[in-house]
């Protein structure tokens, strides 16, 4: 199931009229779309381009991995950004951009509690992967910038996924029109990026929405590795607070497991 090509316009109608994506591109195909915007944020480029893509051949994901997207199968986009938070906090954007996909899935849900969202930003629909995200810092003479990549997995099959335990929106019975989709990602980021740039944390909010606060888990740090305990909350910076038997410990990285979706 190929999913059209959006239109941009139709996409940027649907923000609100003081958000901060100015500019709302989309391209039927690209390298990636985190690329791109680095590229142009390293000439000067401003904060406010939302840059979209029905289709990567060269994305990265988290620790380099690849991550293509078939051509019509799901949807990669980019945001370039200019923070004013303190570079200590931009730990967080990558945690927006989690709240605002799980945000606007669960409003248009089948069933809104398969939508759950693991520490850090992994969005998940009845505990399978839908969406990846990768953020990048791009340094500059008159501030850094930020580039937050979000790639959705839309109209995949069972067969086209990358890995066991991901899913589609089309698997799992979602809308999968691409405008809706693609405005209500970026007009939830929008809500929570102003929110967070005026306090420098959504500690509450993404505690609230976050599945592995209070749940049973296992946070790997490596192949030799691990840690087990309760999720317990995140600290000013967005990292993980986990109550172990030797106490409270905090994880700025690692994959979490929830011990209720293990087998």
């Amino acid at each position: 199931m190929n999913i059209e090509v959006p239109d941009a316009r139709s996409i940027a109608e649907r923000l609100p009229r003081d958000t901060v994506f100015r500019r709302v591109e989309v391209l039927a195909s690209t390298g990636s779309t985190n690329a791109d915007l680095a590229a142009r944020a390293r000439d000067g480029e401003t904060e406010g381009t939302a840059l979209i893509a029905m289709e990567q051949t060269a994305g990265r994901g988290r620790l380099d991995r690849q991550w293509v997207s078939p051509p019509g199968m799901s949807i990669s986009m980019s945001l370039l950004l200019a923070p004013r938070p303190d570079l200590t906090q931009w730990g967080w954007l990558s945690i927006l951009a989690g709240m605002a996909v799980s945000s606007a899935l669960t409003s248009v849900a089948p069933d809104p509690s398969a939508v759950t969202l693991k520490w850090p930003n992994d969005v998940l629909i009845g505990g399978r992967k839908v969406c990846g995200i990768l953020s990048e810092r791009i340094e500059r003479v008159d501030g850094a910038r930020a580039v937050i990549g979000i790639g959705i997995n839309v109209g995949l099959t069972r067969e086209q996924l990358p890995v066991p335990n991901a899913t589609s929106l089309a698997l799992e019975g979602f809308p999968t029109h691409p405008e809706p989709l693609v405005a209500g990602v970026l007009g939830h980021f929008d809500r929570y990026y102003r929110s967070w740039s005026l306090r420098g944390s959504l500690r509450d909010e993404y505690e609230e929405r976050c599945a592995s606060i209070g749940a049973p888990l296992t946070v790997v740090l490596d192949a030799t590795h691990s840690v087990s305990g309760t999720g317990r909350g995140v600290d000013e910076y967005g990292r993980l607070q986990v109550a172990t038997a030797s106490g409270i410990e905090t994880f700025a990285v690692g994959d979490v497991v929830h011990a209720r979706l293990v087998g």
